[in-house]
């Protein structure tokens, strides 16, 4: 008798099916460190301004004042977020939000970042221990 070599079709729909799901959770994975990866952005924009307030208050007392070149709101490099603040003469709060149609729209774990001139960091969102 000749006896054929190779797979099955259930077999090979068996094998597909195993990769569709492998690649399925591989990528949600991926999808989750890209915007915890992304986040990086956004702690380095809150402490480079912060740096820029604090050399406003250096050279003219005030964190408000007219003379500072740092003006709100402030788009990041990738401009996945947007910074604003809250500015008086000897405090300032300042807040990273995700920027719509980025993919930081969909971080549930960190909806704002937010730093003070007290250095308090702090953050919103589902689980805000991990953001800074």
């Amino acid at each position: 008798m000749n006896q054929a070599k190779g797979f099955t079709l259930i077999e090979l729909m068996i094998v597909v099916a195993i990769v569709g799901i492998l690649a399925s959770v591989a990528m949600s994975f991926y999808g989750d460190n890209v915007i915890a990866a992304n986040r990086t952005e956004a702690r380095a924009a809150l402490s480079g301004t912060a740096g820029s307030l604090e050399k406003c208050k250096s050279l003219y007392g005030v964190y408000n004042s007219a003379n500072c070149n740092v003006a709100f709101p402030i788009d990041t490099e990738s401009s996945y977020y947007e910074i604003t603040a809250v500015l008086t003469g000897s405090t300032f709060a300042l807040t990273a939000t995700p920027q719509t149609g980025t993919p930081q729209a969909n971080d549930a774990d960190c909806t704002t970042l937010t730093l003070s001139n007290t250095g308090i960091k702090g953050a919103t969102g589902a689980d805000p221990t991990v953001c800074w």
